[in-house]
């Protein structure tokens, strides 16, 4: 029963509580109190950003509750979130924040914890950080407040840990990319990374200015990186989102590639070369069917997760696979970070497409995408789809429509007011009437 954090930390319109100065300064000194009370020494935490004109805000409110409360504060400034949870265990800090609503609007913020070693906080530490917000402790005393100081080498160290990710001496000069910065995080290293590794590079979307981040941009709008390919003769195409923990592709001729397809052709790669862990890999409920019967034919199985990264990893810890995401392009590669990763994967891509001699096109030309379509069904506030009868009884009856030819999925967003409804068979005609009638159904029924 959680209050404020939801499968991706805090998250919210600015100015609107919870996402407000007020509540940062809160949440800074009940996370600065459970985070430190069972260490033995001052702890330091670590907080990054991504591009919009918020987290000026939220950062100096977050960073005063925290120092007040006694944990000395780190600041990389805006970089995306793989490099955050990098870093928080590169520096050795108790934890790690980032200040991001991902591919939302700029608008939008949110306030993310990671735990020292990279990960997500656990439950039980997020439900005593709610706690603690409604009953916040008492300060302690002038002298053991805490200080911020600024790590001036953060990107530098985040692109060198990248680069290290991929074979010693490889150069990837033969290719021509295209990478969109979404105006976000990655806006400085993304195009940096390629570079140094010999690319030629164009970018898309880099000049941030705190309002543009995802306008019409990176991997929720990847139309412009499409055209561009195609009007450069590019490779390929890599579009990120505002924190660069997304990555949706195209091929050389402007055809997305998406974070299924992606999976699945890591998949295959790591196979070849040995590296698959547990002979399978960690999706969501939202994943296309067909990429999971054409992985069941090359013996690769496909556990599936509840939608969130969060949930991703912990079904990758619990069946010891070292790959897995989602189709939104969250792909998590454990062998190098404990979340997803946009860049990271790219250059995966890439690596697997020098050491094949082979392009993206004739890499995902075999994995088959059942028709699928997902419609968003906006609502004034959250509801509880499983007490509704009529909507229950909607999706039996749909479900029944399908048999074995396809499937669906009806679920609240985890970070909107949004019931989203995922329908997919073999037979697009089949898709779209059924997915018709339950959404009109469902309509009805609110």
């Amino acid at each position: 029963m959680r209050k404020y954090f939801g499968t991706d930390g805090v998250r919210g319109t600015v100015n609107i509580d919870p996402m407000t100065a007020e509540f940062a300064l809160r949440l800074g000194r009940a996370a600065g109190y459970v985070l430190t009370k069972h260490l033995g020494h001052q702890p330091h935490i670590l907080i990054g950003k991504d591009t919009r004109l918020s987290g000026y805000m939220i950062e100096s409110a977050l960073c005063a509750g925290l120092t007040a409360q006694g944990m000395n504060v780190m600041l990389v400034g805006p970089l995306p979130t793989p490099a955050v949870a990098y870093l928080t265990r590169s520096l050795r800090a108790d934890a790690g924040v980032v200040l991001s609503a991902s591919h939302n609007p700029a608008g939008d913020n949110g306030i993310k914890f990671f735990a020292a070693d990279g990960f997500k906080l656990d439950d039980d530490v997020e439900l005593a950080i709610e706690e603690a917000l409604d009953n916040l402790p008492k300060l302690p005393v002038a002298l053991d407040v805490g200080k911020a100081f600024r790590i001036d080498d953060a990107r530098g160290r985040y692109i060198e840990f990248c680069k290290a990710s991929l074979p010693r001496g490889l150069r990837l000069n033969r290719f021509k990319v295209v990478i969109d910065c979404a105006n976000g995080a990655a806006y400085d290293v993304a195009p940096r990374i390629l570079e140094e590794l010999g690319c030629e590079v164009i970018t898309l979307a880099n000049q941030p200015d705190g309002y543009n981040i995802n306008a019409n941009c990176g991997s929720t709008a990847p139309q412009n990186m499409c055209a561009t390919v195609l009007q450069t003769g590019a490779d390929v195409g890599f579009a990120l989102d505002g924190d660069a923990d997304r990555l949706i592709a195209c091929d050389a001729q402007g055809q997305i590639v998406d974070g299924d397809q992606l999976i699945a052709l890591l998949a295959l790669f790591l196979q070849s070369e040995g590296q698959l862990q547990g002979d399978a890999v960690v999706t969501t409920i939202m994943s296309n069917m067909g990429v999971e019967k054409y992985l069941a034919q090359h013996k690769i199985a496909m556990h599936r997760a509840n939608v969130g990264d969060r949930y991703v990893l912990e079904g990758m810890r619990q069946h010891h696979c070292n790959l897995g995401g989602e189709q939104s392009g969250h792909v998590i590669m454990l062998d190098y970070n404990t979340t997803g990763d946009g860049l990271l994967c790219a250059l995966q891509v890439l690596s697997a497409m020098k050491k094949q001699d082979k392009t993206l096109s004739s890499m995902v030309k075999h994995i088959p995408l059942f028709p699928q379509k997902l419609w968003n069904i906006i609502l004034p506030t959250h509801i509880d789809i499983t007490k509704n009868e009529h909507i229950n009884a909607a999706i039996a009856d749909a479900t029944t429509a399908l048999g074995e030819n396809g499937r669906l999925n009806v679920r609240m967003s985890g970070t909107e007011p949004k019931l989203r409804v995922m329908v997919e068979a073999n037979q697009e005609l089949l898709m779209l009437e059924v997915g018709q009638v339950l959404v009109d159904r469902i309509q009805e029924s609110l």
